[in-house]
């Protein structure tokens, strides 16, 4: 009865039965959950087709393989329909949230040495770059299409000449008390930090290169406290 119910949605299936040994018959009943996945989105979970195919998976296990699903988290950003979508966070409590992140300007000893000298033509290039990377955290959302528009606590960059790779290291650290992280502004913190130091030494080298643009660490929300593994 299942089975002629199934052949009215799946018309095509009728075909599948039409082998006269247990490979045609294990194979025809592979084909129908296939279709049926097909139709209904998952493979029969129970009914005669799933009994049938169990029962042949039993009796010949070389004929069909076991197909294992790990179970993965979704992209929040993906609606149902596969539309970009920005997240509804009004379900989520308010929480202290932090997040660090970091980047390195690699520069090259002749830069390297104008910098740290304050030689550089277009002034200081820490100061600056300082300022310019937090105002790219508080300014996240439009930079960023799908961010939240967050009321920021606190916005930290620091910029540390790095003698041994004649570089500057960046580090941002973002924090807010709201219902969604701040990793997107310590993130957009660096980089824009980073940009700036090869804005405004880009006269002295085209060479410069702007690398290792990460999340460190961050603190709050439901996914709880993450850190990077050093």
């Amino acid at each position: 009865m299942f089975l002629r119910r199934l052949a009215v949605a799946l018309p095509h299936s009728r075909s599948f039965f039409s082998g006269n040994n247990n490979h045609d018959l294990a194979s025809a009943i592979s084909e129908l959950n296939k279709e049926m996945e097909s139709v209904f989105g998952e493979p029969p979970s129970n009914g005669h087709a799933s009994s049938a195919s169990n029962q042949y998976m039993a009796q010949e296990p070389q004929l069909v393989s076991h197909k294992v699903v790990e179970s993965t988290p979704g992209l929040t950003h993906i609606s149902s329909t596969g539309e970009a979508q920005m997240v509804d966070v009004s379900r989520k409590e308010s929480s202290k949230r932090t997040a660090i992140a970091s980047c390195k300007v690699i520069l090259g000893k002749k830069v390297f040495d104008l910098v740290a000298a304050n030689q550089i033509a277009k002034g200081d290039v820490l100061t600056v770059a300082k300022i310019a990377g937090i105002g790219g955290a508080k300014k996240t959302s439009c930079l960023i299409p799908l961010c939240h528009n967050i009321y920021l606590t606190h916005v930290r960059v620091d910029l540390t000449l790095n003698t041994g790779h004649f570089s500057v290291d960046i580090e941002g650290e973002a924090a807010c008390t709201g219902k969604t992280g701040v990793e997107m502004e310590a993130m957009t913190a660096v980089t824009i930090a980073g940009l700036t130091v090869y804005d405004m030494c880009k006269a002295a080298s085209k060479d410069i290169q702007i690398t290792d643009v990460r999340l460190e660490s961050k603190t709050g929300g439901k996914s709880g406290d993450w850190s990077r593994e050093k």
